[in-house]
C-alpha cells in the first residue's frame, strides 16, 4: 500500500524562514560579531514565540486572525531611479530608506558635526559608535503584546536611524527620517534610536510611506521625488520600532506619521525613557494601512520627568487602528499626559487600551489618560479600555474616554452660513484634532501634518 503523504501545515512565520534569515546574515559579514550574535538570538526568539491568539488579553478586540505573515518577503534593493525623498519642510536634516536600504545623500551640517551631533544609519552606528549604541538599543523590554514582532525587527532590521545629541546641545531644525516600502509583498523593518544627553534639545520626525502613497495626487507626501507607483493596492508588511532616551533635563519631541498603502499590515513599537527633569513629547499620526497595531510605553524613571503621549487617527473604509499604551511612573514627582483622538468613517475600527502604573515609590505622580473618538459613520466601531494601577498613596491619576458624533448645533451653525455639509463636517474634524496639533512647537512640521490629515478627506 503506498504511503500517504504527510499534510503540509503552513508555517505561522510565513516566508520568514531559516533560509531567508541565513541569506540576510550572509550579506552582513562586514558587521561586528556581537551584532550578528544579537540578530541570531532575536531570530531564535521570533521562531519560539507564537502569533497572538484571541485568548490573549493584550490583543482583546484585535483582528488576530488576519495577522498572517504569508506572502511577505525581504525586498530587493531600491530601483536606481529613486531619488532622495524631500522632507517636505523648509528646514531639517534628512535620512531616507527604501526597502530596508539607506539612499545616498543627506548628511549633517558642519555646524552640528563640530558640536558632536551624530545622525546616521544603524549600520554606521554599529561600526563607528558601538559603545553608546549598544547601551541603548532595545534596552527596554517589549511588554504590550508584540514580542514576536519585536524579535523579528531585531533579527532583520537594517533600515534604521541613529540620532545622538550631546550634553547641552540644542538643535532647532528637526531631524527627518523617511521609510518607504515599494513592491507588492515587500517587508520593511524600520528602527530608530534617539539619544539626548543632559539638557539637550531636538525634534525627530519620522514618515512611514508606501510607494503608492508617495505618488497619490491626493496625498502630499514628504517624498515627492519618488517615481510613480506600479500598483494601486500593493500590500506591504512593516514591523518597526523606536527607542527614545532623554537624559536629565533633556527635551525631545518625536513625531511619527504612517501613511502606508491601503493593504499594508503594520506593527509599530515605541519605547521612551525619561530621566530626571526630562520632557518628552511624542505624537503618532495614523492615516494609512489595512491593519495597524501601535504600542507605546513611556517610562518615567527620574524625579521631575514628564511625558506627553499624543496620537491622531483618521480611520476610513475597513481600516483597523489598534493602539496600546503604558505610562510607567517609577520615580516621585513625575507627570504624564496622554491624549489619543480618532476620527472614524465608513466601517473602520479603532481599539484603545491604556494603562497607568504608579510604583510604590512614585509619590506625587500626576498622570492623565484620555481617549476621544469622533464617529463620522453609524457603522464605525470604537473600543476604549483605559485603566489605572496605583501602588502609591499620594498621587493624582485620572482617565476618561468619550465617543460621540459631530455636534448637531455646530453643524447647523456652519451650514446656516452657507458652508456645505461635507465641508462643515471636515472643519469640525480639523478643529477636533487641533488641540493635539497645537502641542507641536515646530510651525513648519505642524503645518505639514495638517495638510497630510486634510488630504485624507479629499475625493
Amino acid at each position: 500500500m503506498p504511503a500517504v503523504p504527510a499534510v503540509q501545515t503552513p508555517s505561522v512565520n510565513g516566508d520568514f524562514t531559516p533560509g531567508a534569515f541565513a541569506a540576510h546574515l550572509a550579506g552582513l559579514g562586514h558587521l561586528p560579531a556581537w551584532w550578528l550574535d544579537r540578530k541570531r538570538e532575536a531570530w531564535r526568539r521570533f521562531e519560539s514565540l507564537a502569533l497572538p491568539a484571541r485568548t490573549n488579553e493584550l490583543w482583546r478586540f484585535s483582528s488576530v486572525a488576519s495577522l498572517k505573515l504569508d506572502g511577505y518577503r525581504l525586498p530587493d534593493a531600491a530601483d536606481p531611479g529613486f531619488q532622495v525623498p524631500e522632507p517636505g519642510f523648509p528646514h531639517g536634516t534628512a535620512l531616507a530608506f527604501v526597502n530596508n536600504r539607506l539612499l545616498p545623500g543627506g548628511g549633517l551640517p558642519a555646524s552640528l558635526e563640530t558640536q558632536g551631533v551624530i545622525f546616521c544609519s544603524i549600520e554606521e552606528a554599529v561600526l563607528a559608535h558601538a559603545g553608546i549604541f549598544r547601551e541603548h538599543f532595545m534596552a527596554q523590554p517589549v511588554d504590550l503584546g508584540s514580542e514576536k514582532f519585536a524579535a523579528l525587527n531585531a533579527a532583520l532590521t537594517t533600515s534604521g536611524a541613529f540620532l545622538y545629541v550631546p550634553r547641552g546641545v540644542e538643535v532647532a531644525a528637526p531631524f527627518v527620517v523617511t521609510h518607504v516600502a515599494s513592491g507588492d509583498g515587500a517587508a520593511v523593518f524600520p528602527h530608530t534610536l534617539a539619544i539626548l544627553e543632559d539638557n539637550a534639545r531636538a525634534t525627530l520626525a519620522e514618515f512611514f510611506i508606501s510607494h503608492e502613497s508617495a505618488s497619490d495626487p491626493g496625498i502630499q507626501s514628504p517624498a515627492p521625488s519618488l517615481p510613480s507607483a506600479t500598483a494601486a493596492k500593493e500590500g506591504h508588511f512593516a514591523a518597526g520600532q523606536n527607542d527614545l532616551y532623554a537624559g536629565p533635563g533633556a527635551q525631545l519631541t518625536y513625531v511619527g506619521t504612517q501613511n502606508w498603502s491601503k493593504e499594508t499590515l503594520a506593527i509599530q513599537l515605541n519605547s521612551t525613557v525619561a530621566q530626571r527633569d526630562a520632557r518628552v513629547v511624542s505624537l503618532n499620526v495614523h492615516l494609512g494601512g489595512r491593519q495597524v497595531r501601535h504600542e507605546s510605553h513611556s517610562r518615567l524613571v527620574g524625579p521631575g520627568s514628564f511625558s506627553e503621549m499624543l496620537a491622531l487617527s483618521v480611520a476610513q473604509g475597513t481600516q483597523e487602528f489598534d493602539q496600546r499604551t503604558l505610562q510607567s511612573h517609577q520615580a516621585p514627582n513625575t507627570g504624564s499626559n496622554l491624549l489619543y483622538k480618532n476620527a472614524l468613517l465608513d466601517r473602520a475600527r479603532t481599539i484603545f487600551s491604556g494603562l497607568i502604573i504608579v510604583d510604590p515609590d512614585a509619590q506625587k505622580t500626576d498622570a492623565y489618560q484620555g481617549n476621544r473618538n469622533l464617529m463620522l459613520s453609524d457603522e464605525a466601531e470604537a473600543n476604549s479600555l483605559p485603566g489605572l494601577e496605583i501602588h502609591a498613596n499620594d498621587v493624582r491619576c485620572t482617565h476618561g474616554a468619550t465617543t460621540g458624533h459631530v455636534d448637531a448645533e455646530q453643524m447647523f451653525y456652519l451650514e446656516s452660513r452657507g458652508i456645505p455639509p461635507s465641508d462643515a463636517r471636515q472643519l469640525l474634524v480639523f478643529g477636533f484634532f487641533e488641540e493635539v496639533l497645537a502641542k507641536i512647537a515646530d510651525e513648519a512640521l505642524r503645518l505639514h501634518l495638517r495638510e497630510l490629515i486634510k488630504a485624507r478627506f479629499r475625493p
